[in-house]
């Protein structure tokens, strides 16, 4: 099995190619990566880029669907809340 590395707000993670970074993350136990309006944890929902509930920054950009993104040897995610977008 092929695997890639991406750094999660500064903690290096490890999942196998070809897996999104929605993917990448469940498999190394991360459940949450976001906060909603109300401050309350949000991950993986709709699984297929319907919802925003895994929107996360990739390399610099922000808003990315983590459910559709696969993740690529290196990427930075930076994960994020309401209050950022302010």
């Amino acid at each position: 099995m092929s695997l890639v590395r991406i750094t999660v707000d500064g903690e290096p993670v490890t999942g196998a190619a070809g897996r999104t970074i929605a993917g990448v993350l469940l498999a190394s136990g991360r459940r949450t990566w976001r906060t909603g309006p109300s401050g309350a944890p949000r991950g993986v929902f709709c699984g297929i880029g319907v919802c925003f509930d895994c929107l996360v920054t990739v390399n610099g950009v922000r808003d990315v669907r983590a459910c559709r993104r696969r993740a690529r040897d290196g990427d930075t995610v930076t994960t994020q809340s309401r209050a950022d977008a302010r």
